[in-house]
């Protein structure tokens, strides 16, 4: 999947489903249960142990678009294409990750905070950005930016629920990513997939 065919997904399904953990096989079947809530946009971070095994498991499945995250040097871009990664994310801009996406043919999405920030990961050839963290002026800082830069692609995560993200869409927000408020730890840990389930069916209802 070339970089532009993924944009042009992540636009239409509006959200990506972003899975931190610390349990392989509950990492599994807690993307299980966002997937059957709707999601077909995963990320896996590379802190979740086994999260190359886990790509290379669901990048098989028809339909889904599987990336990383917590993406840091260019070896993790290598390791996160050659498990089946369509795109990668990190928590920072770097130029190192960015163009080493470029020449594995991936989408990048570097962590930006500032518009600063956001126009070095557009010049250097971000496919999108991520706001991460999150600004205290949530939507509005993000209608702000778009405002002199409407050419930028911003994808929030932190802090971002089912309450909410259709104020971060309407902001004018490319996507969002649900991260915590999805994978909710206590129901991880205590393996509530169901509940896991309808929570995943309603950020998906948010956004659409």
């Amino acid at each position: 999947m070339k970089p532009e065919a993924f944009v042009e997904r992540l636009g239409r399904e509006k959200a990506s489903a972003i899975l931190r953990t610390n349990d392989q096989e509950k990492a599994a079947l807690a993307m299980e249960a966002a997937i059957r809530g709707g999601f077909t946009i995963l990320e896996f971070t590379l802190t979740v142990p086994g999260a190359l095994e886990l790509v290379q498991d669901f990048s098989k499945r028809e339909g889904l678009v599987v990336g990383t995250g917590t993406v840091m040097d260019a070896q993790d871009v290598r390791d996160s294409v050659d498990a089946g990664a369509r795109f990668v994310v990190a928590p920072v801009v770097d130029e190192v990750v960015i163009e080493a996406a470029t020449d594995l043919g991936v989408a990048s999405m570097p962590g930006t905070h500032t518009p600063t920030e956001m126009l070095r990961a557009h010049r250097a050839g971000a496919s999108l950005c991520k706001l991460f963290p999150a600004p205290a002026g949530g939507p509005v800082w993000a209608k702000s930016v778009l405002g002199p830069m409407p050419y930028l692609k911003i994808v929030p995560t932190n802090g971002v629920d089912e309450h909410n993200a259709a104020e971060w869409l309407k902001a004018g927000c490319f996507a969002v990513g649900f991260v915590n408020t999805l994978f909710v730890p206590e129901d991880i840990a205590e393996g509530r997939w169901d509940e896991l389930e309808a929570r995943a069916g309603r950020c998906i209802q948010a956004v659409t």
